[in-house]
Order: structure tokens, then C-alpha cells, then sequence
């Protein structure tokens, strides 16, 4: 049975901010914290919705359209720095009326809760970094290159199928192909362009040691974005840091090992992500 309740916007930090809901009632899950996950760099939020499904039979679980991303506002005017995007996340809490919730940031998406989490937000109680870019002035490349973003956007502003985006994803199933297919013409260029320098102009290493709520780093086992010297690193910056490497997975970790994604929350936030009936 579906978790999923709706899809829906909401006018947050002066833009429209889309969202997917799943869970919810049910005392809101038995009143465990409201989850937001924060998708990374390319991925509107529908092509999280596996993931919502799964929070959503646990927690009361918002899937967020980054703005420039998705159905989120996009405009060649808009403010896409990590600044901004941190600022929709706490905005869009407060205009939910969120009094509880735990972030969980996928890739660029683990770079805004952290930037976000700089604030002290009123109700943010934990945060799940999940294989976050620890790139920044100074320090080495993310290992992605801009041109397999851009092209691969091109191709999907054309209009391509499954077999097509194959090139780019190919170790993804086919049902994973045809959704990016469909959806990746909705990232403003724009918006990725000003991210992936972000990625290199950013320092976000100075946002460690000001979280002041628990924190999960979900690292992959391939994919050099997180390697063990930069844990280390960030260990040093943020002593209470719990961290988990997700075995037989590259940076799209739930694309590449479902289970082992939500086997590594354990009950960090508050509930275990049962295994599949």
C-alpha cells in the first residue's frame, strides 16, 4: 500500500517551494519527528519517491523540489547559493508549522542541511548527511565533471527516452532511467551551474563544529566523494559525529543499495526503516 498523500506547494523565503508528502496521521507516526529530505544537485524530488515511500510507512515525510529543481521556483533572477537553498529549508519548516523534524540531505542536499543547521533552527532535533561533497577552496575537485551534468540536461531538454539516459546512469534499472528521462528537464541549468561552483567555492567544513544536534554521516563505499581521511577530518570538527559506510553502493546510495541505505539509519532517527515485507 502507497504512503504517498499528496503533492504541494507552499510560498516559503519569497519563492514557491514544491513538495511531495508521504506517511503522516497516525498521530503524525506515533509522534516521532517530521523528516525533509533534500535532494542532490540533479534530482527533482519525484525521483526520491521510493525513498518517501519507505520513510513514509515510519515517519511523516517531506520530499523537497530544491528551488531551480523540479516544480520549485526557477528564474534567471533567482539566488541559487548554498546560502539561499539553506534558507528555503528552514522557511519551509516554519511555514508547514513543523514543531519537530530531522533533516536528511542527499549529496548537494547534505550540504544545505548543514548550512542550514548553522542557524539553530527552532525544531530541527538531527540531520543525516548522506555522502555530502566535502569539496571547497582549497581542497580537492568533486569527482563529478560539469559536462555530464550539462549534457546530460540537454538531452532530456530534447526530450529522450529510458535506452537514451542509459549513457549517463547504467548501472540504473530501467523504471530509475525512465523517471530521470522524464524529470531532468526541469533542473534549471542555472541553478546546477551556480551549485557545482558552489561545490568548489563553499567551505563547509566551518558549519561542522556549529551543529548542535546530532548528526549521522552515511558515507558510500565506492565513489571518492567521502573518503576515510576526510571522516577523520570531520571527526575532528564535530567530536559526536556518528558515521556508516553503505557496503556495495557508489554516491547514489539508495539507487545502488536500497536496503543497505536504510539499514545504516539503524534507530538514529528514532525508528529503524523496517526491511520490505
Amino acid at each position: 500500500m502507497s504512503t504517498y498523500l499528496y503533492g504541494a506547494n507552499v510560498h516559503a523565503n519569497g519563492i514557491r517551494q514544491h513538495y511531495l508528502r508521504y506517511g503522516g496521521t497516525e498521530g503524525e507516526r506515533a509522534g516521532r519527528d517530521a523528516v525533509i529530505i533534500i535532494p542532490g544537485i540533479t534530482s527533482p524530488a519525484i525521483t526520491w519517491g521510493f525513498v518517501g515511500e519507505r520513510f513514509g510507512t515510519h515517519f511523516d515525510t517531506y520530499v523537497l523540489d530544491v528551488r531551480g529543481r523540479g516544480l520549485s521556483e526557477a528564474s534567471d533572477a533567482l539566488d541559487y547559493s548554498l546560502d539561499a537553498q539553506a534558507a528555503d529549508v528552514v522557511a519551509f519548516a516554519e511555514a508547514l508549522g513543523l514543531q519537530r523534524y530531522a533533516l536528511v540531505g542527499h549529496s548537494m542536499g547534505g550540504r544545505i542541511a548543514l548550512r542550514a543547521a548553522r542557524s539553530h533552527p527552532k525544531g530541527l532535533t538531527r540531520m543525516v548527511l548522506v555522502d555530502p561533497p566535502v569539496s571547497g577552496p582549497g581542497r580537492r575537485a568533486y569527482p563529478s565533471k560539469l559536462p555530464w551534468y550539462v549534457d546530460s540536461m540537454a538531452l532530456a531538454r530534447k526530450g529522450c527516452d529510458a535506452e537514451a539516459m542509459r549513457q549517463y546512469c547504467p548501472t540504473w534499472t530501467e523504471e530509475q532511467l525512465a523517471l530521470r528521462a522524464e524529470w531532468l528537464h526541469t533542473c534549471d541549468e542555472r541553478a546546477i551551474l551556480a551549485s557545482f561552483e558552489g561545490f568548489h567555492t563553499d567551505d563547509v567544513h566551518v558549519d561542522f563544529p556549529e551543529a548542535k544536534v546530532p548528526v549521522l554521516l552515511m558515507t558510500a563505499e565506492r565513489g571518492d566523494v567521502v573518503r576515510d581521511e576526510d571522516v577523520e577530518e570531520i571527526r575532528g570538527l564535530l567530536s559526536s559525529v556518528e558515521h556508516t559506510r553503505v557496503s556495495d553502493a557508489g554516491h547514489m546510495i539508495p539507487w545502488d543499495n536500497e536496503e543497505g541505505f536504510y539499514s545504516a539509519f539503524g534507530s538514529f532517527l528514532g525508528a529503524p526503516l523496517a526491511p520490505k515485507a
